[in-house]
């Protein structure tokens, strides 16, 4: 009898600890976010100030990418703490959003190659091969997320009782 309630106090201990880092780590996900954002958006209230918005576009997309990845972190922490529960999903929907985010980057700095004329040579080449590589297993890579999280959303509605 002694050790069930010693192993109850180290359970109840165990899971106030586990509440509090997940706080903790809410905190900071959401300090950190909230600094991204303002980051992402000092350069282009700038720009849009002197009308130059082309010339921060990838950097200030890449930090809002940043911010939106930040948020479904943060989200999967708040349900895990409701829940006490790892969910998957939110983990899908932040790697989606990190493919996305690459593949964008990769082809706006692409596009930003192209119009600076220094796009010849074997360097070239062999930028754009790598390049191409990495978009095509990028392309790969959204499909396995995009088809894990309609399989994972059919396998948890299916799993569900029907109430009349």
């Amino acid at each position: 009898m002694n050790q069930d309630k010693v192993r109850h106090y180290v359970n109840d201990a165990l899971a106030k600890s586990e509440v509090v880092i997940y706080a903790i780590l809410g905190g900071l996900l959401s300090v950190t976010a909230f600094v991204a954002l303002v980051s992402a958006g000092k350069p282009l209230w700038e720009n849009l100030r002197h009308w130059t918005m082309a010339v921060q576009t990838l950097h200030v997309l890449d930090d809002l990418l940043v911010v939106l990845m930040l948020v479904e972190i943060l989200h999967t922490v708040r349900i895990s703490i409701h829940s006490h529960v790892l969910v998957t999903e939110p983990f899908l929907i932040v790697g989606l959003i990190a493919s996305i985010r690459r593949i964008l980057v990769i082809t706006l700095e692409a596009a930003t190659l192209t119009k600076g004329g220094s796009w010849s040579g074997e360097a070239a080449s062999g930028v754009f091969r790598e390049s191409m590589i990495e978009l095509g297993l990028l392309g790969v890579l959204v499909l396995v997320f995009v088809f894990s999280i309609t399989l994972l959303r059919r396998c948890s509605t299916s799993e569900k009782p029907e109430t009349q």
